[in-house]
C-alpha cells in the first residue's frame, strides 16, 4: 500500500464543522401524567431533546374529566391534566428550567402555561418567581384560527380568543423571554386539505392578525414590538412531495421576512428570522401496507432539512403504524432513531444550503410567492383571517380542496402506493397480530382522572378558588392582562374546567362554519359516480322521497376532514344531507336523527372513543323506537373493535383503508336497503 492510497487528502482531513442538528421531539403524552411521565424520562434517556406534550381533548377543551361532555375522551388522544397536582405529577423528576417544552394546547394555553410556570416555580424553592419564569423555554401551540378551520378544539368566539392569545403573548415578552407564545400553524391546514398556496397564504394572514391584535392592545411598546415578532414561531407540516415543501419552506422564509420588514418595520435580521418546528405528515400515513410509512416520514423529513437557509428548529416525526391506532414506545424510538440517523451519521449539516443556485427551485419558490401573495391580499380585503373564518370563506376553500384531492386519489391520478396502486402485499410481519401492533389506551385512566380531581378539591381552600375564580371572571369582563389573574386561579387550585366555565360565562361558545354547504365537490362525474346516483335515486323513490343521511361527530373529537369529505360526496351522490359539525353529544346526534326523519346515521370519531360513544347512540336510537334506523361508523377504529361494533348492531365499520368515498356512498345505499327490506 503506497503512502498516496494511506494519506487524506486536504480537502477530506479538512471536514466542515457541522450546525448544530435541530431540537428531537416526539409527540407524545397517554393515560395518565404518571404513565406520560415514564414515557417522557424514557425517551429524553434515548436521545430526545426537546418535550412535545399531547393534551387529551376534554384538557383541550376546557374540561374536568368528570363533565359528561368528557365521557369516553379522557386519557385516548393524550394526558389529561385537570389541575395542578397532575402537571406537576407530568414533569415529575424533569427540571423545567433546562428543558424545552412544545405543548400542543391553543383555546386552553393560557390555562397550560400558568400551571406549568407554577410547577417549575414549585421545583425551585426559595428562588425569585421571576427569575424561574426567565429560565423557561418552549412553546404553546396557541394559533386559534387554524381551529376554527380545521382541528375543532376552540372554545371562545374569536375576538376573545385572541384577546388571550394577545394577553399571553405580551406576558411572555415581558416575562418569559425565552418562550415561544405561540406557533402559528399550517400544519393542520395542510391536513384540511390546503395546497401550499394555501397552507402558506392562511398562516401568515393568522400571524398578520395576530401580530395587529398584540400591536393595538397597547400591552406592548414600540420598542418591544420587535421582540414580540422574533417570538412568534411556526409549525408547519412536510407531506412526501418533499421538493415542493422545500420550496414551500424558502418561500415562508422568503414572505415573512417582507411582512416583517415592510408591514411592521422590523430592522433586526434575527428579530425576522422564520423560526419554524415541524411534524411530518401523519395524515399521510395508510392504514394499508403500513410499513410504507417509514419511507413516507424519511422523505417529509427531508423536505425540511435538507435546506439549510430553510431548516427547522424543531422536528417531531409520526410513528409507522399511527394510521393504525397508538404508537407503542418502541415505535416512538425508531421514528426518533430515524432523526439521530440524518443529523448525526449523514453529512447533511456539513455544508451551506446545497440549493442555493438551482433554477428549478428558485423558479417553484417564485411561483409559491406570488400566489400565496394574491391570496394574502384576496383575505385581507375581505378584512383579515377572522373575518375569513367568520364568513367561511376560509373553511370552504379548504374543504373544496380537500374535495378535488379526494377525486384525484379515486380517479388514480394522485398515486398512493399500496392504496390505489401496487396493492397487492406479503404479509406483514409489522401487523401479524394487530391488537399488539398498536397501545391500547389504559381502560381505567377516565376514572384515575376523575378520582384525581374528587381528591384534588377535598385538599384544596375552596374560599380562595373561589376568590380567585371571581377575580378572573372580573377581570375578563376588563381590558385587563388576563394571565396574572389565571396564574392566581392556578396558584389557589383551580380546575381546568372551571377556569375554562369562568371565562365561558363572560365570553360565551361559539360554532364555526362546515364550509360543506359551499363547497365544491366532484365536478364531472365518472361512471362510478353516476352509477352510485341512479341508486339513491331509485332507491329513494321506493321509499318515498330523497335518501336522507345524518352525518354525525360526537364527542369532543374536533378532526372533521373525512365528515365533511363523506357529506360532500354524499351531497354529489344524490342524498340529502344533514351535518351540523363537530362536538355533539350522542342525545343531540339521536334527536338529530328523530327530527330529520333520516334514513341512515354515520358517525365519524378519530379519537379513540368509539367504544363508548357508538354504543350510547345504539342505545338512544333503540329508546327512540329507531333501531331500524342503521348506523355506520368511520374513524381510525382497529379491527378488533369493529367487529366488536358490528355485534352491538353497527351495519358497517369504514377505516383509512376504505379511501373510496364514491364505493362508500354505494355502500350506504346497500345498508339503507338492506334495513328497509328492499331486494
Amino acid at each position: 500500500m503506497t503512502d498516496k492510497q494511506v494519506d487524506a487528502t486536504p480537502a477530506e482531513a479538512a471536514r466542515p464543522e457541522k450546525d448544530r442538528p435541530w431540537v428531537m421531539r416526539t409527540y407524545a403524552g397517554h393515560s395518565t401524567a404518571a404513565a406520560s411521565n415514564a414515557l417522557y424520562r424514557g425517551n429524553l434517556a434515548k436521545g430526545q431533546t426537546g418535550l412535545s406534550v399531547a393534551f387529551d381533548l376534554p384538557t383541550q377543551t376546557g374540561y374536568d374529566p368528570d363533565s359528561p361532555l368528557s365521557r369516553g375522551e379522557v386519557g385516548k388522544v393524550g394526558v389529561p391534566i385537570p389541575h395542578l397536582g397532575e402537571m406537576r405529577r407530568l414533569f415529575e423528576d424533569i427540571p423545567l428550567t433546562g428543558m424545552n417544552t412544545s405543548m400542543t394546547i391553543n383555546a386552553t394555553a393560557m390555562w397550560m402555561l400558568a400551571m406549568y410556570q407554577v410547577a417549575a416555580e414549585e421545583q425551585n424553592p426559595g428562588v425569585d418567581v421571576r427569575e424561574v419564569a426567565a429560565q423557561l423555554a418552549g412553546t404553546t401551540q396557541n394559533d386559534i384560527i387554524k381551529e376554527y378551520l380545521s382541528r375543532g378544539t376552540y372554545v371562545f368566539p374569536p375576538e376573545h380568543s385572541l384577546r388571550l392569545i394577545s394577553d399571553m403573548i405580551a406576558y411572555t415578552v415581558h416575562e418569559i423571554p425565552k418562550w415561544n407564545p405561540i406557533n402559528i400553524c399550517s400544519y393542520h391546514l395542510q391536513e384540511a386539505g390546503a395546497t401550499p398556496t394555501q397552507e402558506l397564504a392562511y398562516a401568515l394572514c393568522t400571524a398578520i392578525a395576530v401580530l395587529d391584535q398584540v400591536r393595538n392592545s397597547g400591552q406592548v411598546s414600540e420598542d418591544d414590538f420587535e421582540k414580540v415578532v422574533g417570538r412568534i414561531s411556526f409549525f408547519v407540516n412536510a407531506g412526501v412531495r418533499f421538493v415542493e415543501e422545500t420550496c414551500k419552506m424558502r418561500a415562508f422564509v422568503q414572505l415573512w421576512d417582507e411582512i416583517t420588514r415592510e408591514r411592521y418595520g422590523v430592522q433586526d435580521e434575527k428579530m425576522r428570522r422564520f423560526r419554524y418546528g415541524v411534524q411530518v405528515n401523519s395524515l399521510g400515513l395508510t392504514e394499508a401496507q403500513p410499513e410504507n410509512n417509514v419511507q413516507r416520514i424519511v422523505l417529509e423529513m427531508l423536505g425540511v432539512t435538507l435546506s439549510k437557509n430553510a431548516r427547522a428548529r424543531a422536528v417531531q416525526l409520526p410513528a409507522w403504524n399511527e394510521a393504525l391506532g397508538l404508537p407503542r414506545p418502541w415505535d416512538q424510538q425508531w421514528s426518533l432513531r430515524l432523526q439521530q440517523v440524518l443529523a448525526f451519521e449523514s453529512d447533511l449539516l456539513e455544508y451551506d444550503d446545497i440549493f442555493d443556485g438551482s433554477h428549478v427551485i428558485a423558479a417553484k419558490v417564485a411561483s409559491l410567492v406570488e400566489g400565496a401573495k394574491a391570496e394574502i391580499d384576496r383575505v385581507q380585503a375581505m378584512g383579515g383571517a377572522i373575518a375569513a373564518v367568520e364568513s367561511g370563506y376560509m373553511k370552504q376553500a379548504l374543504v373544496s380542496a380537500h374535495a378535488a384531492r379526494r377525486a384525484r386519489i379515486e380517479a388514480g391520478e394522485e398515486i398512493i402506493v399500496g392504496v390505489n396502486k401496487f396493492d397487492t402485499t406479503e404479509a406483514s410481519p409489522l401487523t401479524a397480530n394487530l391488537d399488539d401492533a398498536i397501545m391500547a389506551a389504559d381502560p381505567k385512566a377516565e376514572q384515575t382522572a376523575r378520582d384525581s380531581v374528587t381528591a384534588w378539591k377535598e385538599q384544596r381552600d375552596e374560599a380562595a378558588v373561589t376568590a380567585a375564580l371571581e377575580a378572573l371572571a372580573a377581570e375578563a369582563k376588563t381590558d385587563k392582562n388576563l394571565m396574572h389573574a389565571t396564574l392566581a386561579a392556578a396558584r389557589a387550585g383551580a380546575t381546568t374546567g372551571e377556569w375554562a366555565g369562568t371565562l365561558r360565562e363572560v365570553f360565551g361558545e361559539f360554532r364555526a362554519p362546515t364550509g360543506v354547504s359551499g363547497a365544491v365537490g366532484v365536478v364531472e362525474a365518472g361512471a362510478e359516480l353516476t352509477a352510485v346516483r341512479e341508486k339513491v335515486r331509485a332507491t329513494g323513490e321506493e321509499l318515498g322521497g330523497r335518501l336522507r343521511l345524518l352525518v354525525g361527530k360526537p364527542g369532543l373529537d374536533g378532526h372533521s376532514n373525512g365528515a365533511e369529505q363523506v357529506a360532500v360526496r354524499a351531497r354529489d351522490a344524490g342524498f340529502e344531507v344533514i351535518y351540523q359539525g363537530i362536538r355533539l353529544t350522542p342525545e343531540q346526534i339521536v334527536a338529530a336523527a328523530i327530527a330529520e326523519d333520516v334514513h341512515c346515521v354515520g358517525l365519524s370519531i378519530l379519537s379513540g372513543s368509539h367504544m363508548e360513544l357508538v354504543p350510547d347512540v345504539l342505545a338512544g336510537l333503540r329508546e327512540a323506537g329507531l333501531d331500524d334506523i342503521p348506523v355506520i361508523v368511520g374513524g381510525i377504529i382497529p379491527e378488533s373493535d369493529g367487529k366488536r361494533l358490528m355485534e352491538q348492531g353497527v351495519a358497517a365499520v369504514y377505516t383509512p383503508k376504505d379511501f373510496g368515498l364514491t364505493a362508500i356512498m354505494g355502500g350506504i345505499v346497500d345498508v339503507i336497503r338492506k334495513a328497509n327490506d328492499l331486494a
